[in-house]
């Protein structure tokens, strides 16, 4: 019974048999990456640069889009290669790497967007305390602290993974390295392993929804007893964005992880595994930016300066 370190390779789910269907896949994972990478681009140059937007929701904005950018990388880029070069194979520190990356990553950002439903809850019910409770010092903490519980939590499950006895080959039923894929390929009760880091999990999982549940039902309480509906309109219109990420998140990943057995099948839980890891790091940015209008001030300003600054080139360079 060889452990997972005894592999060389394993195999991923290819999304197509027929080569004009995979360089068509890759085609289109090349613009949704490549459009991913200028959305969560443009906002993390949008926030750093515009002084405007130096504030606790765009600060956590800008960590949410490096995680973005961090987790649609650790995946999509093989994907295309592997459509590219029509290859199934990604090498044992290849796949470690994915799966570590892919469970840091995405429990940061969950914990992360626990952490700005806390910012629109203060902005919200206690506007009067909003600098105090949410000071550069007290952000730069809670922002580590997702970070941090996105590493603990990677590092928990990495520690009994990599210890697995495997029995069911080197395929894995999955176009990226995961977990639960990893698991089948291990011997019967070899799982049992997974218990502790399992509940770890599940107890973050758990209590992050809680917290973001409690946090809006006051925000909600608090806006429908404001006096104006310009006030109701501009509050809901704050917390939309965050809402819409939050559902997106869950349900894909709830879906993904929950679904009946009896419904599952290959095709399927490719178009389900690319709803949660491919599509929220690619539609966040527009999510954010399409009714900000901070936002999209400071992205039309950004855009200015760079065709000045492009025409300015232009001029020197003419004798």
């Amino acid at each position: 019974m060889p452990n997972i370190s005894s592999v060389s390779e394993f195999l991923l789910l290819a999304f197509a048999d027929t080569r004009e269907l995979q360089l068509l896949h890759f085609a289109l994972f090349l613009g949704i990456y490549l459009a991913a990478l200028l959305g969560n681009g443009l906002i993390l140059s949008a926030v750093a640069c515009d002084h405007r937007l130096h504030t606790p929701m765009y600060f956590f904005l800008l960590n949410l889009a490096l995680l973005d950018l961090g987790s649609i990388s650790t995946t999509l880029p093989k994907a295309m290669a592997n459509a590219l070069w029509d290859t199934r194979a990604i090498s044992y520190q290849g796949c470690v790497a994915q799966v570590f990356l892919l469970v840091f990553l995405i429990g940061a950002e969950y914990s992360l967007l626990t952490v700005m439903a806390y910012d629109r809850y203060v902005a919200i019910c206690k506007p009067l305390h909003y600098g105090s409770l949410l000071g550069s010092r007290a952000c730069a903490q809670m922002a580590a602290a997702a970070w941090g519980s996105g590493f603990l939590n990677a590092v928990l499950h990495m520690a009994t993974t990599v210890s697995l006895p495997l029995c069911q080959g080197n395929a894995l039923d999955q176009f990226f390295c995961e977990i639960p894929q990893i698991l089948k390929l291990s011997c019967s009760n070899a799982y049992l392993r997974e218990v502790g880091a399992l509940v770890f999990s599940i107890s973050l999982v758990f209590g992050c929804f809680v917290f973001i549940v409690v946090s809006y039902v006051e925000i909600f309480r608090a806006v429908l007893r404001m006096p104006s509906e310009h006030g109701r309109h501009k509050a809901f219109s704050t917390c939309l964005p965050h809402l819409a990420v939050v559902s997106l998140y869950l349900s894909t990943a709830t879906f993904a992880y929950l679904k009946p057995p009896s419904t599952s099948s290959s095709s399927l839980d490719l178009v389900v595994s690319f709803l949660y890891s491919v599509v929220p790091p690619a539609v966040n940015p527009l999510i954010y930016s399409m009714r900000n209008k901070e936002l999209k001030e400071a992205l039309r300003m950004l855009s200015q300066y760079s065709v000045f600054q492009r025409g300015t080139h232009l001029l020197h360079l003419i004798p």
